[in-house]
């Protein structure tokens, strides 16, 4: 990072080894995720290993570093400033994306320092002001568990930190606490309060962390007393909008709840800060109310951007995320982890989308004229509430609101369009009672607010970037502001004056500016230096690269007296300012329901555009009722793959239906397509059910009240998990947590550990979720002993990936020898049909990846032996048969009726006598009877091959 860092430097020695004393001093942090950061007026600093940490991951190189108290690194202080910019890029990251909770110093006094500012993951409040921009919205949760007659009881908390409204839940739960686990992805918890256990033994608790940890999340752990409701109601009584006495809420009857959210209002402070009292808002928070997911399923469907994505498509929420303003980009990530389950209101945002992919003017008008323009009504109406917003704040709303009239003169457009269209019409009704009635309602209760902004501020002087009351709303304001009127004339008249002395071109010679340090001053390039130079009326202040500054002493008496006049102007003004900001603050409930609306707007907006501009539109899918219907989807594609460079994706049908295709366990070549597949049907779901048209031709799709999946893991050998032992907690979850209206995604089960252990458990968990929980369900594996699954059960569906195989002879050369070698070419089609593949082509994957061809030949050469040897005879020395059970069965009593006639016929021969003992077996088949018989068995036939 080329950035020039500020110099830290201190008054002398002594000041110094203060400072480095009183660093060293501090207590040591109990926390290994805290940054100490100490602001310095213009800049920052960090020390100690955080700034060892800064220089490694920010500026990259630890040439940055300064020691103090001693040059000697292994001694000294290790040192590292950051600029205002580059400390609020790295403030920004650390919290959204590292994990990190930050400590903010501030000096009172000659090396004494205090905390004044503190802030994690889901508690931004004290640095709201530093994160200008993006689109983070960080909820905090606090939880506490209590087991009751065997059973979880969870209760928990939360809020959006930025946000006046505090959500409360309370539910049962499995021990491996997967309702939980499911509320923090709906939620998108970025910080999880929890009790402390030093001890760890607490079971419980060690679940959460492990959800935490796989969610990534942020642990803090607070004190058991933190978590004490004993005065939760009075608490609640102050914070809590409204005259209803605490008591009177259902919600205050969930006592692990309550216990939660005490902890929750200790932890944000919210009892020190008066202005939020009589702000808040409780709500319970439904659980079942929202598809759940698991944070498997949430990697697997790329559901939001992972720190390495490179394209912004990788990811659903990229992919999908044409917002046009940070709200409603905040409220589509909402939407995504918090796909509906209710189908009427699935289906008027799949109407709402549909009006805006065949109206494609009114769709373009809203993107580029109106919804651009939106502010941040979310973040404006938090700065009113805390008291930190001034007049730019009050124009931002003030220019939103006057462009209202056009935007509802979009939207009526629309309704108006649909006259004598039955099916437009039912559409035109769902715009004007979900956008323009609200819009036309909030526009209406904003006018007082125009008004004021009108009358009091001078908007004239917005083009200057002035925000400014105007002069004439208050009689002192006008005299003075006349009077500094004056005095500009005066210096203007005075530049003009010392031009014409000069002998210079006022425009382009002589330059009146108004400097950082000498206020109004004149500007000569250094070639024009020498006019002024020797002349005593103009004397010269500092020369610089651009020039020479200098004045007169009439210009230094006026620049002084309108400073004065516009230091006086400002302080008289900030009294009105108060005011009208006041008054402003008063309308914060108007514009966040605003807001509100034009963020679901924009959301549904973005959904038509992906949806009409993907390489192949997508379609309005049909919606069934949960546990009704199946899931019929004509080719079907992967939205994020279809958009990647160079892509040119083979869509397939899917067919999911009940009591035929339930389970489908799909088989086939390395990198044939089998993982996108199973996936691309969650995704779809997901799509639907979050209100969004589908990559598809056709689409009719059942509601699923969870998604759940198991798809490739990765071992942690820091906490002791190995890839088989997360794979088997993903499986546990699963099974613990899957109703007969889930849809199961599992890919690859088994492969961890040895072929039969695998093979047993794949066999065990497919059949568990065929007969026990009797769901929808996808499995891609390489066991293709598994397809016998459909023997047993008429609800499972074998299917295959296609690919084109053709065997060719290749000639190796060894110790001077030609040999033939045989392999085989392979074409992978990406084409998905029925039937099963008993074939992998793992090999194939190793050419594609520029194996040495050495290591190629070997490969094949083993996979040959290995074959033949496994076509001879099998580990307990029996041929394996690829007919089915039936044929097996039937073929075997055949055999057996053989052999029984044979005994009849030779049981009187001597053993010994070979010759007539082959002969008559071979009558025996010969004869017409049998021979028809053994003909018409495809068992024998295959052992007679064999």
């Amino acid at each position: 990072m080329a950035v020039k860092q500020p110099d830290l430097e201190f008054a002398d020695r002594s000041d110094e080894n203060g400072f480095v004393t009183f660093f060293r001093n501090l207590p040591p942090l109990t926390d290994a995720n805290v940054v100490r950061i100490f602001s310095r007026g213009s800049y920052y600093s960090v020390h100690g290993q955080d700034a060892i940490y800064v220089a490694q991951n920010v500026y990259r190189t630890l040439t940055v570093l300064k020691y103090f108290g001693n040059s000697d690194p292994e001694h000294g202080l290790a040192s590292c400033t950051f600029t205002e910019a580059v400390f609020r890029s790295f403030l920004r990251d650390a919290l959204f994306n590292l994990g990190l909770k930050i400590e903010i110093y501030a000096s009172k006094g000659r090396n004494q320092w205090e905390i004044k500012k503190r802030a994690s993951p889901g508690n931004i409040q004290d640095v709201e002001d530093l994160l200008s921009g993006g689109d983070s919205s960080p909820v905090v949760i606090a939880v506490r568990v209590t087991s009751k007659a065997e059973q979880k009881v969870v209760g928990v908390c939360f809020a959006d930190a930025s946000a006046r409204e505090l959500g409360v839940s309370e539910f049962v739960d499995n021990e491996l606490f997967s309702n939980l686990e499911s509320l923090v992805i709906q939620l998108g918890v970025k910080e999880l309060l929890l009790q402390q256990d030093e001890a760890k033994k607490d079971y419980d608790l060690k679940k959460i962390r492990g959800i935490a940890d796989r969610c990534g999340i942020v642990i803090t752990e607070r004190r058991a007393a933190d978590f004490n409701a004993r005065d939760i109601e009075q608490d609640l009584s102050r914070l809590l909008e409204g005259d209803l006495s605490p008591s009177m809420l259902p919600q205050t009857s969930l006592k692990n709840a309550m216990a939660a959210a005490a902890c929750l209002v200790s932890y944000l402070s919210l009892m020190a800060d008066s202005t939020n009292f009589g702000q808040y808002r409780l709500y319970q928070h439904d659980l079942s109310q929202y598809m759940k997911l698991d944070s498997s399923a949430v990697r697997a469907l790329n559901l939001m951007p992972g720190p390495r994505d490179g394209a912004k498509s990788m990811s659903l929420y990229g992919l999908l995320n044409h917002c046009k303003s940070a709200a409603g980009a905040r409220l589509l990530a909402q939407w995504l982890k918090q796909p509906l389950m209710d189908r009427d209101e699935i289906e008027k945002r799949h109407a709402l989308v549909e009006t805006f992919v065949d109206d494609i003017q009114t769709r373009q008008a809203l993107q580029e004229e109106h919804l651009r323009a939106i502010p941040d009504f979310h973040k404006i109406a938090k700065k009113f509430q805390r008291g930190s917003a001034g007049l730019e704040e009050v124009v931002r709303v003030y220019q939103t609101v006057i462009r209202l009239p056009d935007l509802l003169d979009t939207l009526k457009a629309v309704e108006e369009s649909a006259d004598g269209d039955e099916q437009a019409s039912t559409r035109a009704s769902l715009i004007s009672e979900t956008y323009t009635e609200s819009i036309s309602e909030y526009y209406e209760g904003l006018q007082k607010l125009v008004e004021l902004v009108e009358t009091t501020i001078d908007l004239d002087a917005l083009q200057a970037h002035k925000f400014i009351i105007k002069p004439e709303f208050d009689d002192s304001l006008r005299s003075m502001n006349e009077k500094i009127t004056e005095n500009e004339a005066i210096i203007n008249d005075l530049h003009l004056s010392a031009a014409e002395v000069l002998g210079l071109d006022a425009e382009k010679k002589l330059k009146l500016e108004k400097h950082q340090v000498y206020n109004w001053v004149f500007r000569v390039t250094r070639n024009d230096g020498a006019a002024i130079r020797g002349d005593r009326r103009f004397r010269e202040l500092s020369t610089q690269k651009n020039g020479i500054y200098f004045t007169t002493d009439a210009l230094q008496t006026c620049s002084d007296e309108l400073k004065t006049l516009e230091e006086s102007y400002h302080r008289l003004q900030s009294g009105l300012v108060r005011e009208v900001v006041s008054v402003v603050a008063t309308y914060c409930n108007v514009f966040e329901k605003l807001g509100a609306v034009l963020a679901h707007l924009d959301v549904i907006v973005s959904f038509a555009h992906v949806s009409s501009t993907a390489p192949t539109p997508y379609v309005r899918p049909k919606m069934h009722a949960r546990g009704a219907g199946d899931t019929v989807l004509k080719s079907a594609r992967h939205p994020c793959m279809e958009v990647q460079d160079d892509m040119n994706f083979i869509p397939n049908d899917v067919s999911l239906v009940r009591g035929h295709s339930e389970f489908v366990i799909i088989t086939g070549p390395n990198m044939g397509g089998k993982s996108t597949y199973i996936r691309q049907i969650g995704v779809i779901a997901l799509m639907a059910q979050a209100g969004c048209f589908v990559p598809c031709d056709e689409a009719e799709i059942c509601i699923v009240d969870c998604i759940l999946a198991r798809v490739g893991a990765g071992d942690s050998q820091l906490k002791g998990v190995s890839t088989f032992m997360a794979e088997m907690l993903e499986t546990a979850s699963i099974l613990k947590s899957a109703s007969s209206e889930s849809l199961i995604i599992i890919d690859e089960l088994g492969r961890g550990t040895s072929t039969y252990d695998g093979f047993g458990l794949a066999w065990a968990i497919s059949q568990h979720i065929v007969r026990e929980i009797k769901c929808f369900g996808l499995f891609a594996t390489h066991f293709h002993e598994l397809t016998g699954l459909s023997e047993q059960y008429p609800q499972v569906q074998n299917l295959h990936v296609v690919a084109h195989v053709e065997t060719v002879k290749a000639a190796h050369e060894a110790h001077m020898n030609q040999r033939e070698l045989s392999g085989k070419e392979i074409t992978l089609l990406y084409k998905v049909e029925e039937g099963v593949s008993d074939q992998s082509f793992g090999i194939h994957v190793a050419e594609l990846v520029r194996f040495p061809e050495k290591v190629i030949n070997m490969a094949k050469r083993k996979a040959n032996e290995l074959e033949a040897i496994t076509t001879t005879t099998s580990d307990n020395g029996e041929r394996p048969s690829k007919c089915s059970k039936t044929e097996v069965e039937d073929g075997s009593e055949l055999l057996r009726q053989v052999l029984k006639e044979w005994r009849a016929r030779t049981k009187d021969l001597d053993v010994s006598n070979r010759t007539e003992m082959i002969a008559q077996f071979k009558e025996i088949v010969g004869s017409g009877e049998w021979r028809e018989k053994l003909a018409g068995s495809a068992f024998i036939q295959e052992a007679l091959v064999l």
